[in-house]
């Protein structure tokens, strides 16, 4: 039976139009982000930009992590003269255009003598990214069905993203020892007009037919008054955490060095009160509503129906997603945010550190680095995402986040080793042949033992990374897919850089062999979370089964 359905999950793979674009979609998503995040500091230093001024440029970065911000306005809102093109590809197709534009522009630029402009591009062309990305994870969403499921969708979202970091990263640098930056930018800009083609042709719902569930939203068995009066409340707290992280983006972008404000500050300020006031106070007040539905109290009068305007609208896209989580996950919601909050804590904090801890701590050079982590682990990457989507036919979705989480856990106890000396990972090196297989191909024991690790925690990412987007997306409802995944997947890039300042100072203070074992520890939270979780959805599909038969 299992054989057979990895038969079907591989032949929908490749047949099914949805996966294809998915695909596509996922290398659209990845290629941004690897090349406004990552690439284009290699770029900036080879002009001689100092890296006081590079650190700029990474702040553009919190467009993706506050992009549920805007995400209300991709949900509803109708891009003029587009519309009819559908639901999501009406935001798609101008969107990727303007990322292959900008990213054009970028490369005729010179960015030593025009700074300002390039890094004001740079921002516009984040931004286009992280609504690009809301659109697809919505279209992911909603397109699911018995022929391409959520999970393989998933997966190939995955295996596209990395992918396309693959090749803003690694190829990219090949690329530009040899032909430069500027045309390795501006073929990587046309790469994203081949994706808007995609995107018109990719099927979608039409962007006047209601999806399924919007009209049955907890709030619209509430009277108009008290709607408004929470819309006015929630709209105030989304207004101000937009604002003020817009205005510390055009400081950060728009002023010399000495009057540009500390990220790092700001991000331990006002990353909670964000979170707090755009998650927290919004879930609560979604939680009162729904009590006072289920209670029959303020019901709506009979005009309310025909009296809808604007602000009747601005409450279905801006309230209506959180009451509808609320309301049918109940008390779940808060275990459901735990899992959000620590799935991918053990490698999110840790990330920024892995170069200074291979370079400078353990003292490997740039190119086994480059050669151990760009090729060696993003191979390993997709060989766990390929391997999530079989587990997904073998034994379901959330044995398969279990599983997921208990790896990726397991996995910071590799590099705990590998920071104490690599005694086991030496080992297990010997005992596998594997320390014997690649020394054919020209690398130490020494090198063996950086493999090991890095194949072990990047087969262990493929797996969480999958079965972690298959699960936010089938958390997510159909009817509010676009505010609901942006405003979850948006918690766990907060979560992962308010970590990094108290990891720091760990690493400084009890070095990296402790913060690896500290971090496995908080996987194992994760993991907890993940098992209640599976038992409550087990316990829900019994309940429905049995009300089936009854």
């Amino acid at each position: 039976m299992a054989d057979r359905k990895t038969i079907d999950v591989l032949r929908s793979a490749f047949t099914n139009r949805k996966t294809g674009v998915m695909l596509v979609f996922g290398m659209a998503s990845g290629l941004p982000y690897a090349l406004l995040l990552g690439t284009l500091y290699a770029w900036l230093g080879e002009t001689g930009v100092d890296l006081e001024t590079m650190g700029v440029f990474s702040l553009i970065g919190l467009a993706y992590a506050f992009k549920f911000l805007w995400s209300p306005l991709v949900d509803r809102g109708r891009v003029p003269f587009l519309w009819r093109l559908g639901r999501r590809r009406s935001w798609l197709v101008p969107i990727q255009a303007l990322v292959g534009t900008v990213l054009i522009v970028l490369a005729s630029l010179d960015p030593v003598t025009s700074l300002g402009m390039f890094s004001l591009l740079a921002g516009i062309a984040a931004f286009a990214s992280a609504t690009q990305d809301i659109a697809i994870d919505a279209w992911r969403v909603e397109v699911a069905d018995e022929d391409a499921p959520l999970e393989l969708l998933s997966s190939i979202y995955q295996l596209g993203y990395r992918l396309a970091a693959l090749a803003g990263g690694a190829l990219a640098l090949i690329m530009a020892a040899r032909i430069g930056w500027p045309l390795v930018y501006g073929l990587f800009g046309g790469f994203m007009y081949l994706a808007m083609a995609a995107s018109w042709f990719a099927p979608d719902t039409a962007a006047d037919e209601p999806l399924a569930g919007t009209d049955d939203a907890p709030g619209h068995g509430l009277a108009r008054s008290v709607r408004l009066t929470v819309l006015a409340v929630v709209g105030a707290l989304w207004g101000w955490a937009l604002v003020t992280v817009l205005v510390f983006m055009a400081r950060s972008l728009g002023s010399d060095a000495a009057a540009r404000p500390d990220a790092t500050a700001f991000i331990k300020l006002y990353g909670p009160l964000i979170v707090i006031a755009t998650v927290v106070v919004p879930a609560v007040l979604a939680g009162i509503l729904d009590g006072w539905r289920r209670a029959g109290r303020y019901p709506p009068a009979p005009g309310d129906a025909a009296a809808r305007g604007f602000l009747d609208h601005a409450y279905d896209a801006l309230i209506d997603p959180l009451s509808e989580l609320v309301s049918r996950l109940g008390w779940a919601s808060i275990l459901v945010l735990a899992i959000v909050l620590t799935y991918r804590l053990t490698d999110s904090i840790w990330g920024p550190f892995a170069l200074p801890f291979y370079l400078q701590e353990l003292h490997y050079t740039n190119d086994e680095v480059a050669i151990a982590s760009k090729f060696f682990g993003v191979g390993m990457t997709m060989g766990g995402i390929a391997l999530a989507a079989l587990l997904f036919a073998w034994i379901g979705r959330m044995p398969t986040v279990i599983l997921g989480a208990v790896l990726a856990a397991a996995s910071n106890l590799l590099y705990a080793d590998l920071a104490q000396g690599g005694a086991g990972l030496d080992a297990f090196g010997r005992i596998t042949g594997f320390t014997a297989l690649v020394g054919q191909f020209g690398a130490d024991p020494r090198l063996a033992r950086l493999l090991l690790a890095i194949a072990g925690e990047n087969l262990a990412g493929g797996i969480a990374g999958a079965a972690f987007v298959a699960y936010l997306s089938g958390i997510t409802a159909k009817s509010h897919a676009a505010v609901q995944y942006a405003l979850l997947s948006s918690l766990t890039v907060l979560v992962g850089s308010l970590g990094r300042a108290a990891l720091g100072q760990m690493i400084e203070e009890g070095g990296y062999a402790r913060v690896f074992y500290t971090t496995a520890a908080l996987g194992l939270v994760a993991v907890v979370l993940c098992v209640i979780e599976a038992m409550r959805q087990a316990r829900g599909g019994r309940r429905t089964a049995e009300a089936s038969v009854g």
